[in-house]
């Protein structure tokens, strides 16, 4: 019984370490993503400061205005694109697209 509870107890501990560790990666993936596909026009911030950003009038990320949209609002968005945004349905994983999202409510003021 004793070692049933040991075995018990190491998977649980993966698990949780599993679970502990994995978040910071998605923040992470996220993030690159995020430097890589929208901020040349939404800029590291997110806030639109950026040449290209100015002159597509591009939304302010961290505004109350964009965090209060729901995550499938946001999801919807970075799917089929929007105004003058490109779609990236086809070009991103659900899961990148998810990340994305995830670090976008980072931006939060």
């Amino acid at each position: 019984m004793k070692d049933v509870l040991v075995r018990v107890s190491t998977a649980l501990l993966f698990v949780a370490a599993t679970l502990f560790f994995a978040a910071p990666a998605h923040a992470q993936g996220g993030a690159a993503l995020f430097k890589a596909k929208c901020a040349p026009c939404h800029g590291a911030d997110g806030k639109g400061d950026t040449s290209m950003g100015k002159t597509l009038k591009v939304r302010d990320l961290s505004s109350e205005e964009v965090q209060k949209q729901t995550d499938a609002e946001l999801t919807a968005i970075t799917e089929n694109g929007k105004n003058k945004m490109p779609a990236y349905k086809g070009k991103l994983t659900d899961a990148q697209i998810s990340d994305l999202v995830k670090y976008i409510r980072t931006l939060k003021k």
